[in-house]
């Protein structure tokens, strides 16, 4: 009887959900418990963010055609969030985060309608807490300076400089290393390149980021073997 409560229980904890969401299923039900819960009480911040963040990951894993799905609906929870409690960076990171996968994912448009809310979001957090989730909004930052065109504010020089700020707070962050990786690499600096990837696969975020971090660490490998390939 006992081991039953627990599993029910487990069953119905998002947190622990989210925690195996390399199972989309638990990540949904996640999402859905999240969902619910703010649709009973509109004022549930954490709710709200988490909600976000669940749809953030989800629609980075679901079949393509639910993506846009999935990020809208990660824009909207957030949006909710930094309603709630403006004064939190939860909301205004992963309302980011969600705008930015889905301008990734769709195209110019996307780009050109999410790119200034984006770095407002992001500037918003570091004005809030700069070290929020390990450096978080400048990983996200030098992000949007590396793919954003010059002529509208991108800029590899500042894309650097902010995943470098980024690793002062996590300096075995795999996504960091991996996106000055790119920045590398895409500037012709193909040993430092090289470097930032090999750290990749020695890095670790903490084990709340362990999925991420296998994902970063594959997509190293793929990359280095390119960069070896004759």
């Amino acid at each position: 009887m006992y081991n039953t409560v627990l599993a029910a229980q487990a069953a119905d904890d998002p947190d622990r959900l989210y925690a195996d969401r390399t199972n989309l299923a638990s990540a949904e039900r996640a999402a859905t418990i999240w969902e619910e819960r703010l649709s009973r009480q509109a004022n549930d911040f954490d709710a709200a963010w988490k909600l976000a963040r669940a749809a953030y990951w989800l629609g980075g894993h679901v079949a393509p055609a639910a993506r846009r799905t999935q990020f809208e609906r990660g824009i909207t929870a957030a949006t909710r969030a930094t309603a709630i409690n403006p004064q939190r960076p939860e909301g205004h990171f992963w309302k980011a985060a969600n705008m930015g996968a889905l301008a990734e994912s769709f195209g110019a448009r996307a780009g050109l309608k999410y790119r200034r809310p984006i770095k407002e979001a992001l500037e918003t957090v570091l004005t809030i807490d700069p070290a929020f989730e390990q450096g978080s909004a400048d990983r996200a930052l030098g992000r949007w300076y590396q793919k954003v065109p010059r002529l509208f504010g991108g800029s590899r020089d500042k894309a650097e400089e902010h995943l470098r700020r980024s690793l002062t707070y996590n300096p075995n962050s795999s996504s960091s290393h991996f996106f000055l990786a790119e920045i590398f690499l895409e500037r012709g600096r193909r040993a430092d390149g090289r470097a930032e990837l090999e750290k990749v696969l020695v890095a670790s975020s903490g084990p709340d980021w362990a999925p991420e971090d296998a994902e970063f660490k594959e997509k190293a490998k793929a990359l280095l073997s390119k960069l070896e390939a004759p």
